[in-house]
């Protein structure tokens, strides 16, 4: 691979954690083909489809999330967000370690792929409100994420995010109470 490939490689690498994917390199000038040779002599592992790490590169536990986030987004993919269980476990606000990722995505979305096994995809529109970023990834807001495990018929798990939010320092004493309100409207209904 020629030397401006490799430095190109490396700098979209730096952008992202390490992880690369088959549009970014492209864009970079850097074929399919090159990524998979690179792959078959070890200098980067595949990860699922359209998506690449260095090798060398250094993983760390937001490391799985970016990866679901590059691998939706890998062949021109909508805008997505990190939900449900999953936002609460990036921002902190919750002891559980979800066994799937989840990701929200427009309902119109095509992805051109299966989803792997770890990725559960939900559909919704997400207004510019619905989405902090944190670390760099996409994530629902707080309320999103709320409303969203509530009308998923995670109630309880709903109502301990509020409180542990306002906690932290996520939503003001008014929003937690609005919240909490719409979680009893929820329930009611």
């Amino acid at each position: 691979m020629p030397q401006s490939h490799l430095d190109a490689l490396l700098e979209l690498a730096a952008e992202n954690e390490g992880l690369v994917t088959t549009r970014s390199a492209a864009e970079a000038g850097i074929s399919r083909r090159t990524l998979a040779g690179m792959a078959e002599r070890g200098r980067l592992e595949r990860i699922s489809r359209g998506v690449y790490r260095l090798v060398h590169s250094h993983r760390d536990s937001l490391s799985p999330y970016r990866e679901a986030i590059l691998w939706a987004q890998s062949h021109r993919g909508p805008r997505v967000a990190l939900s449900h269980e999953t936002a609460l476990a990036v921002l902190g606000l919750t002891d559980a370690n979800p066994a799937t990722i989840q990701l929200t995505v427009p309902p119109h979305a095509r992805l051109r792929r299966t989803a792997p096994a770890r990725i559960v995809i939900h559909r919704a529109i997400l207004d510019s409100s619905d989405v902090i970023e944190h670390e760099g990834l996409p994530v629902t807001s707080v309320p999103r994420t709320v409303l969203d495990l509530a009308r998923s018929g995670n109630l309880r798990f709903a109502a301990d995010a509020v409180v542990q939010a306002r906690h932290e320092g996520f939503i003001s004493e008014i929003e937690s109470r609005r919240l909490t309100k719409e979680l009893k409207n929820v329930r009611g209904a």
